[in-house]
């Protein structure tokens, strides 16, 4: 059996990433994700890899664009305002290509907003992580077994996507201690076949004659049409490997959803809601985008009475999703915390007593 180390999880989601080939990571200090950069900084030169510290959000993702334009696996991190100040670079890094991953470990809103875990990111990281419209895989852990499961599994979709892959935390998962078992590291031939894997478009070298294709700019109204119809065709094909958690929905006469540390909430009322005789269930979503909108065509809606939409953010944003899933078949109504404060376990229940009144 695989060995469990307690980590903390910014901590771990960074050690996920070195195991999984990152060779290259660029990042700006901001509370509450530092623990990545920290971490980086120490480990990266143990595996012959490079970290810097940017003077800026902004150099930092550049620097990653650069890394991945040369087939490198690379990465950097930010929380909610310094996700803000990538947004222009993840958007040069779909326009041309460019796989990387990138992690948010958000804090309170509005604005800059507080240091205290809040998920007041979701549209950002869903609908408008930049500009043009392009979409990627975001994935929403719980766990910090789970962060680390998505992040290594991550670069393997940006590699064989061709586009960048975002981890969406929250201060909890960041910063909470669990045991986790770790990936396998990738031994130094496997990093460098992974980075070969992609000479033919990477700008790493070639002979006269051929160039890499990496295109970042131009006013050819014809290719980057084509390019939006690949990259729609890709985006659909998206639709039947979006990821939920089912729990105990078969009976529920009130259904909760969530994603992240709230789901983690959540599923603890569903349990004391069960205790009390209240048939409770729980809908998790675990990527947000592609969003697991089939998962709520499981509920039984002949005898589910509502659903409570739990999220740490005012207004709601991931009720937006959730009413396109549920389509009219049961009223929704919310469970919401904002700006750091921590959703509770009985304000959840209340909630869901409310709907089986």
């Amino acid at each position: 059996m695989a060995e469990r180390v307690l980590m903390k999880g910014c901590e771990a989601i960074a050690e996920a990433a070195v195991r999984a080939g990152c060779r290259f990571f660029a990042g700006y200090p901001i509370t509450p994700q530092n623990e990545i950069p920290e971490y980086m900084a120490r480990r990266l030169p143990e595996v012959d890899g490079q970290f810097v510290q940017a003077e800026s959000e902004v150099a930092a993702i550049n620097m990653v664009y650069g890394n991945g334009a040369g087939g490198v696996r690379a990465m950097t991190s930010s929380s909610s305002c310094g996700i803000a100040l990538k947004s222009e670079g993840v958007s040069y890094c779909a326009m041309a290509r460019i796989p990387m991953v990138y992690v948010n470990v958000s804090r309170g809103g509005p604005g800059v907003g507080t240091i205290q875990p809040a998920q007041q990111d979701y549209l950002q990281a869903t609908k408008a992580s930049g500009n043009g419209g392009f979409r990627m895989r975001v994935f929403a852990p719980a766990t910090v077994q789970e962060a680390v499961d998505m992040t290594y599994a991550a670069f393997d979709y940006a590699d064989k996507e061709r586009n960048p892959v975002l981890i969406l935390a929250d201060g909890v998962i960041g910063s909470i201690l669990e045991p986790v078992v770790l990936p396998e590291q990738k031994s130094e031939e496997e990093v460098a076949a992974i980075k070969h894997s992609k000479d033919e478009w990477a700008a790493v070298g070639h002979e006269l004659g051929k160039r890499a294709w990496i295109n970042p700019g131009g006013w050819d109204n014809i290719l980057y049409e084509n390019c939006n119809k690949e990259a729609d065709a890709m985006y659909k094909a998206w639709a039947d490997e979006a990821e939920a958690e089912l729990y105990m929905v078969e009976d529920a006469e009130v259904v909760l959803t969530a994603y992240g540390i709230s789901a983690r909430i959540a599923k603890s009322a569903v349990d004391a809601l069960r205790a009390e005789g209240i048939k409770a269930g729980l809908v998790r979503a675990k990527t947000v985008f592609p969003f697991p909108y089939q998962a709520y065509d499981k509920i039984n809606y002949d005898i589910c009475k509502g659903i409570v939409d739990i999220e740490m953010s005012i207004p709601a944003q991931f009720v937006e999703d959730v009413q396109v899933a549920v389509n009219g078949r049961a009223p929704i109504t919310t469970c919401l915390r904002s700006a750091g404060n921590m959703l509770s376990k009985g304000a959840i229940i209340e909630a869901a007593k409310e709907i089986v009144k």
